[in-house]
């Protein structure tokens, strides 16, 4: 796996719930992605695992990590091949329940998970093939919010690792926790607030701009606010609603372009991708489009093109993005895939021919 070039081959993983978690999936599906015109094809069979809701890959070895959102959580990894093939390396369980993220320390050498459902945070060593072994560490965040049902306990939502710190997303209890890993034996040590959220905000993804300002989606709040981050608590700028719909907007995934001019947001209530401009402070809303499904859970960007995961209309459509105003517009290729939740571009560079 590695960055685009005029020889590669690119597919998109795609994570599907499984009956356990009431979905119809079988577990990741791959699709063959036209880099020309974004349209999917199925590749290959889908390789059977229990609700991998979250999926990443390891950043040099042809290796995928899975979570299992299950009651009893697990961790699943995978080699991909070039011809799509996935074939498991085994399951590891992750000390909580329902893991729904998960991501790569820098360094490549430890594995992290958030358990949703126990508040936890699990860290796991990594082979020199990219292998999970031992769990490292493991830690159980504390508190409630003020949502009766949604805040009853800690709910780790996501993980973001930099050169210096893991951040993780609670959406419980209303903040982001800084973590210090260590890159020799795992550990995570104590966390400590980066930021703390309103009451009920219900955080659950961030995104970091180029510009170095942080955009935060809160699934409770339906608000998207702007942090400035620092060594201590980061300066909250300020925050607006992520759709204009009535409806409870539930949003889900938060993405900034690569050139840091669109924020993109999506909305699971009224089933829109909302388009703000980021000229401003204060991200400037200037177009809310449709999905084309029921349910956007997931999105990812690939330039010039946006792929969404409409959960419950069991669809992946493909958008592509005007570069003059960042809106997408529907290209009319939907790809048929049973309760996707996630969505992975991954690549393969051919080696060149004599």
């Amino acid at each position: 796996m590695s960055q685009l070039s005029q020889n590669s081959v690119q597919f998109l993983v795609i994570g599907c719930y499984t009956r356990n978690a009431g979905g119809d999936g079988i577990g990741l599906a791959v699709a063959r992605r036209d880099p020309g015109t974004g349209a999917l094809r199925p590749a290959g069979d889908p390789s059977p695992t229990p609700s991998p809701s979250f999926v990443v890959h390891h950043p040099t070895r042809p290796v995928l990590y899975a979570v299992n959102e299950l009651t009893d959580g697990r961790v699943s990894a995978f080699e991909m091949a070039a011809d799509a093939t996935l074939t498991p390396c085994g399951s590891w369980p992750t000390g909580g329940a329902l893991p729904c993220h998960l991501a790569v320390a820098t360094g490549a050498r430890h594995l992290l998970v958030a358990n949703y459902g126990s508040g936890s945070v699990a860290s796991f060593a990594l082979d020199a093939d990219g292998r999970p072994g031992r769990q490292a560490d493991l830690v159980v965040h504390q508190g409630s919010g003020k949502h009766p049902e949604r805040q009853e306990g800690p709910h780790a939502h996501q993980l973001i690792a930099t050169a210096d710190a893991v951040f993780v997303v609670d959406l419980g209890i209303d903040s982001i926790l800084r973590y210090r890993l260590d890159p020799t034996n795992g550990t995570l040590g104590s966390g400590e607030p980066a930021a703390v959220l309103p009451p009920g905000t219900g955080p659950r993804y961030l995104a970091m701009a180029p510009s170095g300002l942080v955009y935060l989606v809160a699934e409770l709040a339906g608000t998207v606010t702007v942090l400035r981050p620092g060594p201590g608590r980061w300066e909250e700028l300020g925050s607006v609603p992520t759709s204009t719909s009535a409806v409870d907007t539930l949003a889900s995934e938060i993405a900034v372009s690569p050139d840091g001019q669109w924020l993109y947001v999506a909305n699971r209530g009224p089933a829109t991708i909302s388009v703000f401009s980021l000229g401003d402070e204060l991200p400037t809303l200037v177009a809310e489009v449709p999905t084309g499904g029921s349910w956007p859970r997931h999105f990812v960007l690939v330039e010039p093109y946006l792929y969404v995961a409409n959960q419950l209309s069991h669809t992946v459509t493909v958008f592509r993005i005007d570069p003059a105003n960042g809106i997408p517009s529907p290209t009319g290729d939907v790809l048929a895939t049973p309760s996707p939740t996630c969505l992975l571009p991954v690549v393969f560079n051919r080696q060149p021919t004599a």
